[in-house]
């Protein structure tokens, strides 16, 4: 394996599109899934705000003494340790960090409790013990037994799943880590969703990203986890498991505006080349660019900008129109999503573009398309003025 690559042995995704990853791949190449009003909670607005849920399942319990958010990690964090071949006893002994990114992970999720509070009740306290036993990363390394590795949960709004990811890396290359439990997730509460349509960026169709029409996003939840090995216990427990790299890692701050990006995309340019500098690649040699498109208006010309300056011959497309923002979880379902279509080849369309709009001045991909190339970026932005971009490499280049 070249030295320069931080070694990807598992992967796991949970969405809209399914609960195994094998589920979001396929569903990124059928037929798009629309958003649907949100079912497990009203948002009693004029307009029906559609989100992309995930499909009905054990996850939808309220009365689990850890959070939606939580239990969607440490499901992510289990497939993706399965996927690597690990048995979570094989982990005693080995330097363990979990890194994961998420927005608020769930804390605003106690309604009735913060309402009767106001009310000068007296609440059960249930809530407030759930919330302060489901720090993610937490769970994570409380729920494997993991020690004395770092943990941390990643606060950094919508770059979050993806500095988890550079973070992890980061432990790998510096030594402080064997292997490292690297992700986000993020779950669909009223008060989140009610926040993002205060700030009139929420579409009340699906949304189109990168498109001339585009009026906004469309909310999601999910999770993603990636398993991150050094070189050493790679070559101890055998190279065939590596499903591809982390090669590269950029992150800046625009330090512009609380909620939009630099409109010259400043910020995002930086964290493009930090990322290939650390990768000790060109922007030439990337196969294709999974952009973070959210459908915004400011979000999409700052994006754009930069997209067509530096990389005008690079294929790029958005895969929000699949999984809604995800938020804390997007980076990291977004790079999983990188990685696995580098080792399939293809790349699928960018869903809700249908027309050009000569203020962005890009055209996603349109259609499925076949790669070649060895190398691809995911790139996300944040409230904040965060930016962060990954450089991910499929696995037959070790």
């Amino acid at each position: 394996m070249r030295e320069t690559g931080v070694a990807v042995t598992g992967t796991a995704a949970l969405s809209t599109l399914g609960l195994t990853l094998a589920e979001n791949l396929n569903s990124l190449f059928s037929v798009r899934r629309p958003p649907q009003p949100p079912r497990r909670f009203r948002l009693d607005h004029r307009l029906d705000y559609p989100v992309f849920e995930l499909p009905p399942s054990p996850f939808d319990d309220d009365q689990h003494k850890l959070s939606r958010t939580s239990r969607l990690g440490l499901e992510a964090a289990r497939l993706a340790l399965t996927d690597a071949g690990r048995e979570v006893g094989e982990l005693a002994g080995l330097r363990v960090g979990v890194c994961l990114g998420t927005t608020v992970g769930g804390t605003l999720n106690s309604e009735p409790f913060y309402r009767a509070w106001r009310n000068r009740e007296n609440p059960a306290l249930k809530p407030v013990k759930r919330f302060l036993r489901s720090n993610p990363a937490n769970v994570v390394a409380r729920t494997f037994a993991l020690s004395p590795g770092p943990c941390q949960t990643v606060v950094n709004a919508c770059t979050s799943g993806a500095d988890a990811i550079g973070i992890g890396a980061g432990w790998i290359r510096q030594g402080i880590c064997d292997l490292v439990l690297a992700g986000g997730c993020d779950e669909l509460c009223r008060t989140i969703c009610n926040g993002f349509i205060s700030l009139m960026v929420v579409d009340d169709n699906p949304c189109r990203p990168f498109d001339r029409r585009r009026k906004g996003l469309n909310l999601g939840e999910g999770a993603a986890v990636m398993v991150l090995e050094s070189e050493t216990l790679v070559h101890k427990t055998g190279v065939d498991r590596i499903r591809g790299r982390v090669s590269g890692y950029g992150t800046t701050c625009d330090a512009w505006h609380l909620t939009a990006p630099h409109p010259e995309g400043r910020g995002l340019r930086r964290a493009l080349y930090q990322a290939l500098e650390e990768a000790g690649s060109k922007i030439e040699e990337i196969a294709f660019i999974n952009a973070h498109g959210t459908a915004t208006l400011n979000n999409d010309l700052a994006e754009g900008l930069v997209l067509r300056e530096e990389c005008p011959k690079t294929p790029c497309f958005s895969t929000k129109g699949y999984t809604g923002h995800t938020l804390g979880a997007a980076g990291a379902l977004e790079a999983v999503f990188t990685l696995e279509l580098l080792n399939q080849g293809r790349i699928p369309a960018s869903a809700g573009f249908a027309e050009f709009d000569p203020d962005v001045g890009i055209t996603p991909v349109t259609a499925p398309q076949t790669i070649d190339r060895e190398l691809a970026l995911s790139q996300s932005l944040a409230f904040g003025g965060n930016n962060s971009v990954l450089i991910l490499a499929r696995r037959d280049n070790l």
